[in-house]
C-alpha cells in the first residue's frame, strides 16, 4: 500500500491522473545539485465533488518525502527519496518503496538504482500482511481502498509525482499535461523581491479522465465481486460528455527553480440520463530545503 497515495476509491484514481501528468512533461533543464543537499516535498490536495442531484463529499491530505543528493556524475545525479524522519515504524512498515535510491539525469525519466533492494523489501511486505505474488495488481478495501503495487519500477512515478519540472523558467515557454487536449504558453503573472510568478489554463483532454473512471469501474467491480471488463467500462462511459480546465500556477526563486507548483483542475461531466457531476481538484506540491 502507498503511503503517498492511501485513500478511497477517487483518490486513487486523481493520483493516477497526477503521476500521468508529471510523467508527461517532457525535458528539463535541471540546477546544478550538490552532494549532501536536502529537501522535504510536500505534496497536498484538496476535492470537492456535486451532483446535480444535489449530493456532494470532499476529502482532503498530505504527504511528503525527502530528497537527498548522493552523487553527481556526468548527465544528471543520483538521489534518494526517504519518508521524513517524523514518519512513524507503522507507516515505514507498510511502505516497500522507501528508502529509493535514482539516477535523475539532466532529461529524460529517472532510472532505478536498487531494484534488488526493494524486491526484498517487496517479499518482507506480502509476506507480513499474509499476501503472495498471486495479489499483486489486485484492488481490495480494508479502511480504504488500494491497489497491491508489487513492481520496482512503479516507484519511479511516484517520486516523479514530486518533480517540479524545469529550471529558467521564462513567459513564453510551452507547458505540457498529459491530462490536457494541447500545450499552453506560460505567461508572467508577477515579480517580486524574491522571484516570480508563471501561469497557464489549458483544456482538459476528455478521453483521459472518461478512461480514468472506466479503471475505476473495474476497479469498483472487483472489489464489490461484480466484475466489469474494461472494454465495457470504456464503452458506457464514452456516452458521456466531459469538459472542464486545468489552471496552473508556479512559483519560482530568483534563480528561475521552481519552488511550489499550484494545480486545480475542473471537470464537469454529464451522463446519458443527464445527471452532472462536477469535481474540482486542488493540488500543491512544494520543496522547501532541511535546515540541519
Amino acid at each position: 500500500m502507498h503511503f503517498i497515495s492511501q485513500g478511497m476509491l477517487l483518490i486513487a484514481t486523481i493520483a493516477t491522473l497526477l503521476l500521468l501528468a508529471n510523467a508527461a512533461r517532457g525535458e528539463s533543464v535541471h540546477a546544478a545539485a550538490k552532494v549532501g543537499e536536502e529537501s522535504e516535498i510536500s505534496m497536498s490536495y484538496q476535492t470537492a465533488d456535486q451532483t446535480s442531484d444535489g449530493s456532494s463529499g470532499s476529502s482532503s491530505g498530505r504527504d511528503a518525502v525527502v530528497e537527498r543528493v548522493i552523487g553527481v556524475r556526468e548527465g544528471g545525479s543520483e538521489l534518494e527519496f526517504d519518508l521524513p524522519k517524523k514518519a512513524t515504524a507503522e507507516e515505514r512498515a507498510r511502505n516497500w518503496q522507501f528508502p529509493v535510491r535514482v539516477f535523475k539525469p539532466t532529461s529524460g525519466s529517472m532510472e532505478l538504482l536498487n531494484r534488488s533492494e526493494l524486491e526484498e523489501r517487496i517479499e518482507g511486505w506480502l509476506k507480513a500482511a499474509g499476501w503472495t505474488r498471486a495479489a499483486c495488481g489486485r484492488w481490495i478495501f480494508t479502511w480504504a481502498a488500494f491497489r497491491i503495487e508489487c513492481e520496482p519500477e512503479s516507484v519511479i512515478e511516484l517520486v516523479e509525482s514530486y518533480d517540479l519540472g524545469s529550471a529558467g523558467m521564462q513567459a513564453g515557454d510551452t507547458y505540457r499535461d498529459a491530462k490536457a487536449r494541447s500545450p499552453g504558453v506560460l505567461t508572467r503573472k508577477s515579480t517580486g523581491p524574491d522571484g516570480a510568478t508563471f501561469a497557464v489554463v489549458l483544456e482538459i483532454d476528455p478521453d483521459v479522465f472518461r478512461r480514468a473512471r472506466a479503471e475505476s469501474d473495474v476497479a469498483l467491480g472487483e472489489m464489490t465481486q461484480k466484475p466489469v471488463t474494461l472494454d465495457a467500462a470504456l464503452r458506457e462511459r464514452a456516452q458521456e460528455e466531459v469538459s472542464g480546465t486545468i489552471s496552473v500556477t508556479m512559483d519560482t526563486d530568483l534563480a528561475g527553480n521552481i519552488w511550489r507548483r499550484t494545480k486545480v483542475t475542473k471537470v464537469e461531466t454529464k451522463g446519458r440520463n443527464g445527471r452532472t457531476e462536477s469535481q474540482t481538484v486542488s493540488e500543491t506540491v512544494e520543496r522547501r530545503p532541511v535546515q540541519h
